[in-house]
C-alpha cells in the first residue's frame, strides 16, 4: 500500500480512522516558511464533523501536533511531520459487521487485496477521516500560493437534483472566492443554499444520503504551468482529486458539455486586454495543451452519496458465505459534500504548488 504522492513536493499519508492517530509527512518544504497556525486550524474546522445536523455527529477537534520540521515557528527544511490523534471512535459499531460487506464501501475489495489483515474499523485507511491531514498540508500550500496572489475558492454547485448557477469562468474575482471560504455553507445564491440544506435533511430523515458537485476556481496562476501528456495540469489535479474518497467525476471548464458543441463554439478566441493575452470565453477551464493560459482554472468535482445509510441493503456474509441484509448503524454524514469543499481546495493547492515548484524552483517560497 502506497501513501506517497508528489514529484517536487512529496507528501506521505499515514494512519487509520480508528487507530491512535492519522497524519502526514511533507518532504520538499524549503527552510524559513513561517506557519500560520490559526489559518491551518480554520481550514481544519471547515472539514471537521459534529458541527450541525448536516454532518456526522462524531466529535473530532482535529488538534494537530507538529512532530518535526519546524523550529521557532518556521520550517527547518527537514521533513515536516504532523500528527492528529483520534478521539471519538466507536469501534464496537464495526465488530459485529466485520464479515458483512457494506455496499458502496471498500470492505470487500480491501478484504481480498490485503488478505483480511486490513483494519475494517471505520474503513481504516480508506476512511474519509484521512482527509484531515490532507487539509492540513493543503492549508500550508494555500498560504504559500497566496504569497504569489494565487487564490483558490469553491462553492457547492449542486446537492442531488438542486443546482445553482456556475462561476463566471471569465470574470471570477478573488474577492468572491475569499468570501466563499469563510461561509459555513458556501453557495453563490443563498436561496439555493436553503433548498440544498433542506434536501440533505430530507435524506437524513429518510435514513438515506445524497451526493453533489463542488465547483472550484483558481485565480492568479501564471501562464506556463504544466506539461503535455502525463504531467498536464489536468493530470496532476485529477490524480489528487480522484484520491478523495467518494469522488466519482472531475471535469475542467465546460467538461462533458464540450462534446455537444461544435469547434466554432468550443474554441476560446484570443484578444489583447490590458496589455495581456486573454480569451473571450473560458470553455477550456484555463488550461490548453495541459498548460495554464492565464485565465482562471475552473473545475468541478462530483461526489457520490455517502454509502453508510440506515436503510436495509442486500449484501453478503463472507464467513457464512450467504446473502444477508444490513442496516448500517453509527454516525454518518447524510451528505459528504459540505465537508469535502476544503478537501478539494487542499488537493488543488498541493497539485498547483508542486507545478509552481517545477516551473520556478523554491527560491520564491518564504
Amino acid at each position: 500500500m502506497s501513501g506517497v504522492w508528489g514529484e517536487y513536493l512529496k507528501i506521505s499519508l499515514f494512519g487509520e480512522s480508528h487507530g491512535q492517530g492519522i497524519g502526514i509527512v511533507i518532504n520538499g518544504l524549503p527552510a524559513g516558511i513561517e506557519l500560520d497556525l490559526d489559518y491551518i486550524r480554520r481550514e481544519l474546522d471547515r472539514r471537521a464533523p459534529g458541527k450541525s445536523s448536516l454532518a456526522s455527529a462524531r466529535q473530532e477537534k482535529d488538534k494537530f501536533e507538529i512532530i518535526s520540521g519546524i523550529f521557532h515557528n518556521r520550517t527547518t527544511g527537514a521533513p515536516f511531520c504532523c500528527l492528529i490523534r483520534n478521539e471519538d471512535q466507536h469501534s464496537g459499531d464495526y465488530e459485529e459487521i466485520k464479515d458483512i460487506m457494506r455496499p458502496g464501501h471498500a470492505d470487500y475489495t480491501a478484504r481480498i487485496k490485503y488478505s483480511e489483515f486490513n483494519d475494517y474499523r471505520g474503513s481504516g485507511h480508506f476512511s474519509g477521516r484521512l482527509t484531515a491531514p490532507l487539509v492540513l498540508a493543503g492549508a500550508i500550500a494555500k498560504k504559500i500560493l497566496l504569497s504569489r496572489e494565487v487564490v483558490i475558492g469553491s462553492h457547492i454547485a449542486g446537492i442531488a437534483e438542486v443546482n445553482e448557477l456556475l462561476f463566471d469562468a471569465v470574470a471570477i474575482g478573488r474577492d468572491i472566492l475569499q468570501e466563499l471560504v469563510i461561509k459555513e455553507f458556501p453557495v453563490l445564491t443563498p436561496e439555493k443554499g436553503i433548498l440544498m440544506k433542506d434536501r440533505i435533511l430530507q435524506a437524513h430523515a429518510e435514513h438515506d444520503s445524497v451526493g453533489g458537485v463542488v465547483e472550484t476556481a483558481v485565480t492568479g496562476l501564471p501562464v506556463g504551468l504544466g506539461s503535455p501528456f502525463f504531467d498536464s495540469v489536468e493530470s496532476k489535479l485529477a490524480h489528487l482529486l480522484f484520491s478523495i474518497p467518494a469522488v466519482k467525476g472531475v471535469e475542467f471548464g465546460e467538461g462533458f458539455r464540450l462534446s455537444q458543441m461544435q469547434g466554432s463554439q468550443a474554441n476560446d478566441s484570443f484578444s489583447w486586454r490590458d496589455g495581456q493575452v486573454k480569451t473571450a470565453t473560458n470553455n477550456c477551464g484555463g488550461i490548453q495543451g495541459g498548460i495554464t493560459n492565464g485565465m482562471p482554472v475552473i473545475f468541478r468535482t462530483a461526489f457520490k452519496p455517502t454509502p453508510s445509510i440506515g436503510l436495509a441493503q442486500k449484501t453478503v456474509d463472507m464467513v457464512k458465505k450467504e446473502d444477508v441484509e444490513i442496516n448500517i448503524k453509527g454516525r454518518h454524514d447524510p451528505c459528504i459534500v459540505v465537508r469535502a469543499v476544503p478537501v478539494v481546495e487542499a488537493m488543488a493547492a498541493l497539485a498547483l504548488l508542486d507545478l509552481m515548484i517545477e516551473k520556478d524552483g523554491i527560491s520564491w517560497i518564504r
